[in-house]
């Protein structure tokens, strides 16, 4: 089977460990890169696209040398390969413009605060896995453990998000 990705941007090494760390719990089935540049990050979605690969989740800070979180999501939503890609955005100092550019031009299905809360960053993670699998016709049962049990009921039901 092709790999699932889950890729973490961020240009603080230390963000970029504690997202990590705190996304261990997803290691068993889906594989967590770190990126510390969005061109890194950019380079690395071609990269495993062009093996198969699906990126099914990108967590991004905003405030970043040289592309900024906003300008990468905006990039990646304009890729008709990463229609599907779910997008969070994870900064402690995006400005209220940006956050509207954030939803408006990058898509994102997902805004979180930094410090981040590790529970509330499973419980999103989870939530943006799920709609991905869906949105992917994925089988998820094999994922199940790692995806939001309520939101799978409701995808099965046919209930409207």
């Amino acid at each position: 089977m092709d790999k699932i990705y889950i890729i973490c941007v961020d240009d603080q090494q230390e963000v970029l460990n504690a997202l990590e760390q705190d996304l261990a719990l997803f290691d068993e089935k889906f594989n967590v890169e770190v990126c510390d540049t969005a061109q890194e990050a950019m380079d690395l979605m071609e990269d495993l696209e062009g093996k198969g690969h699906f990126i099914a989740l990108m967590i991004t800070d905003q405030v970043m040398p040289g592309m900024s979180g906003v300008e990468l999501l905006r990039e990646v939503e304009s890729d008709q390969r990463f229609t599907a890609t779910m997008k969070m955005l994870l900064t402690g100092q995006a400005t209220h413009q940006d956050t509207i550019e954030a939803i408006n031009l990058g898509g994102i299905d997902q805004y979180l605060a930094k410090p981040w809360i590790k529970d509330e960053l499973h419980e999103c993670v989870q939530k943006l896995l799920t709609h991905y699998f869906f949105k992917k016709g994925i089988d998820y049962k094999s994922y199940q453990d790692n995806l939001d049990q309520e939101l799978i009921y409701k995808y099965l039901r046919n209930e409207t998000f």
